[in-house]
């Protein structure tokens, strides 16, 4: 083993007290995981406008209630992602409504990736590879996922 496999190898061990997914947990959790990434792209999307609505604005804009606006926002996104992280998973991705499910693969932690609009599972990649990364899962051996 290289040594930079090994390091690789080291960075990519379960780690303690984590939860891991098996593809049938993630599964289930998307319908409940779907509704908060669901809101968190919609006051993802308030926000962006609010903010560019902010930094346009003129001399009669009401700025204070845009500013009050954005940050309403803004604690909202903080809590759902909040909530994202009570259940186990990662949001990678506000716009796209992107999520990582720590998953075990070989003894190895891997990701399994699922976004916005997508009824299951159908992708996973490396730890470090992120959505660029990006790999059918027949590639996995699902089978193995524990």
């Amino acid at each position: 083993m290289t040594t930079q496999n090994a390091s690789l190898t080291l960075a990519n061990r379960p780690k303690p007290g984590r939860k891991y997914f098996t593809l049938e947990e993630a599964n289930k959790a998307i319908g409940y995981v779907s509704r908060v990434v669901g809101d968190i792209t919609d006051r993802y999307h308030r926000a962006v406008a609010i903010r560019q609505q902010i930094e346009q604005a003129g001399l009669q804009d009401p700025l204070d209630e845009l500013r009050d606006a954005y940050e309403a926002l803004m604690d909202q996104l903080n809590e759902f992602i909040d909530e994202l992280a009570l259940v186990g998973v990662e949001l990678k991705d506000f716009e796209r409504g992107l999520i990582d499910f720590p998953s075990l693969h070989e003894g190895r932690e891997v990701c399994l990736c699922w976004h916005h609009g997508e009824h299951r599972i159908e992708a996973w990649h490396e730890v470090d590879a992120g959505y660029a990364g990006r790999q059918d899962l027949s590639l996995l051996h699902t089978r193995q996922l524990a």
